[in-house]
């Protein structure tokens, strides 16, 4: 019998059983080679080995650290999908309170890493482990924004549930950052969200490439159900589906916003930020500081007063149904 059937089939469990999704799909026909701009593995939640971590990302199931034999099951399989999907499942990370302290539901594609009894502790993280494909997701590309469908129910009170993304360099790159990993970074995309009333929300958030690095290697998201960790309580819940990223330029390019014809743009000499739709907007705004802090909020209209500090801006629209993020320079 042929020696590489005999391999072969001896490991096909194994090649079956391998969590990790291959980002790029290469055909190799007639010497023709067609690549597409990656997209990150699994997005879509669609696949697990098991019910308790979708393939492609962590959760405390996989972490290290000190304290990792206290880390229970916070993310599980839901048949709960949002509006329109084609799928069957989405992702469910929920918080736990263990001896009095509250562990904000995490899952990301790097790996968790529990390191002290204190929540706030920068010895409690997610890192990425460069060349490590089960906690570490590559990413050459420069995607403008990252899109995706959540539903974040909070067991009482007014917290926010978080996402972060972060283009880095080829470099074990931790959030939240210390000095070292700070310097590792080409571009970032924050969401610190409120309470989706029951339903799902569609969030599109753009990438502030601000750097100081230039050439990322690398990609780490990590979706939490609170801003801060250790706050919040007992059973918040987080639903994650359909986590894509967007690139506006390039044969493969999609234009995030120009199906609904929204703009929000900053005039530095009248200090008003104006929402330009070709569409009637209802819904609320909030503008977010670099640092993911709420610096102004309030309701739609043509244009609202902005003058603060000199930077860069987030501004998040929550009209018609559906979550918009935009860029703007306060100078």
């Amino acid at each position: 019998m042929n020696p590489l059937f005999i391999y072969l089939t001896s490991n096909l469990k194994t090649i079956f059983n391998m969590k990790r999704i291959l980002l790029f799909t290469v055909l190799a026909f007639a010497g023709t080679y067609s690549f597409a701009q990656a997209q990150i593995g699994n997005g879509d939640m669609e696949s697990w080995t098991t019910n308790d971590e979708p393939d492609n990302w962590n959760s405390f199931l996989t972490a290290s650290g000190t304290w990792t034999s206290f880390a229970g099951n916070q993310c599980d399989m839901s048949s709960d999908v949002r509006p329109g999907s084609t799928g069957n499942s989405s992702c469910k990370i929920f918080s736990n309170s263990v001896f009095g302290t509250v562990a904000n539901g995490n899952v990301t594609l790097g790996q968790i890493v529990m390191g002290s009894t204190i929540a706030t502790s920068p010895s409690n993280h997610n890192k990425t482990i460069a060349g490590n494909q089960d906690f570490s997701q590559a990413l050459i590309d420069k995607p403008d924004s990252i899109v995706y469908w959540v539903k974040y129910t909070p067991n009482g009170g007014n917290d926010n549930a978080r996402m972060k993304a972060t283009l880095h360099t080829d470099y074990n790159y931790r959030d939240p950052e210390d000095i070292a990993s700070a310097a590792e970074v080409v571009a970032t995309a924050v969401d610190n969200y409120p309470s989706t009333q029951g339903a799902w929300e569609r969030h599109a958030i753009a990438f502030n490439y601000t750097g100081p690095a230039t050439d990322n290697a690398y990609i780490l998201v990590t979706f939490t159900t609170n801003e801060i960790g250790g706050e919040g309580s007992d059973d918040d819940i987080v639903l994650i589906d359909d986590v894509e990223l967007i690139y506006n330029s390039g044969a493969n390019a999609i234009n995030e916003n120009a199906n609904d014809g929204i703009n929000v743009s900053m005039s530095n000499s009248t200090n008003q930020v104006y929402f330009n739709s070709v569409i009637d907007l209802e819904g609320t705004y909030k503008i977010f500081n670099s640092l993911g802090q709420t610096v102004q909020a309030g309701t739609v209209s043509s244009s609202v007063d902005f003058n603060t500090v000199s930077g860069v801006y987030f501004v998040h629209l929550d009209v018609n149904n559906k979550v918009y993020t935009f860029e703007i320079l306060k100078n």
